[in-house]
Parts: C-alpha cells; structure tokens; sequence
C-alpha cells in the first residue's frame, strides 16, 4: 500500500508542478499589472513547495517502494529524470529572482523582462515532457547499469 501511496502523491504533485508553471506562462505577459505581478508570485512559491515536495515523493519511492533503491541507482533513466527535474529548477531560478525583483520594488515588468522570462518559463515545459519518457522506460526496466 505505502509503494501505491507514494506513486499517486508523487504522480498528483508532478502534475500541480505541471500546472503551475502552465499557470505562469499564461500570467507573464506584456502589460503585466500590479495584481498580475502578485498573483504570478504566489503562484511562484507554490512552485516552490511543490517542486521540494515532488522530489522528496521521488526519492521516497525510490528508496522505501516496491522495487527499491537498487534498481533505481543503477537505472540511466532515473538519473536522467533527475538531471532533468534538476536541471528544471534550475531554469526556475531567473523567473524566481525576477518575480521577486518586480513585486518587491513594485516596478512592473518591461517587455523585455517578460520575454526572457517566458523563455525560461518555456525551456522548463519543454523539459518537463522529458519526465513521463523516463519514468515510462524506467517502469518497463530500460536502462538498467551494470
């Protein structure tokens, strides 16, 4: 039950991390108010919380699930997985910093401040389809080291 438990938490919280940083790029736009600034920073820091939750939920399963921490640590696509989240959060940095930069001096954002961050915002999406590919090959025992 505790292997289940984890995979539908683990798979619920990637998917809110999903749909926060959908959620962000539908804010970030030209134009941007006071409230939209705000709004998208909130939202920001639920990104925060979800992506620290989604890797503890992975690592948790990878550790205490059904197969164990022996398969995983000798998988290839679960270390691109995480190389992948990582590299994620990663991307997430300059949106964060500049989230912050705009709410805490309450200077809206100039054009070009959203455009770069809509393209970091964009990067992460496209990384996140890299997710669902490992997970899929991991599941049917692909990459296994050694």
């Amino acid at each position: 039950m505790l292997d289940f438990s984890l995979a539908v938490t683990h798979h619920l919280v990637v998917f809110a991390l999903l749909a926060a940083v959908v959620a962000e790029l539908a804010m970030v736009r030209p134009g941007m108010d006071a409230a939209a600034v705000a709004a998208v920073g909130r939202i920001d820091l639920g990104y925060g919380v979800l992506a620290g939750l989604a890797l503890a939920l992975g690592l948790a399963r990878a550790v205490y699930a059904a197969k164990g921490w022996d398969f995983y640590a000798h998988n290839l696509y679960f270390w691109l997985k995480l190389g992948t989240f990582v590299l994620i959060g990663v991307l997430s940095v300059p949106a964060t910093l500049n989230f912050i930069q705009w709410r805490r001096v309450q200077n809206l954002p100039t054009d070009a401040q959203v455009s770069t961050v809509r393209f970091y915002l964009w990067a992460e999406l496209g990384l996140f389809a890299v997710l669902p590919v490992c997970a899929a090959a991991m599941a049917r025992g692909y990459g296994q080291l050694g």
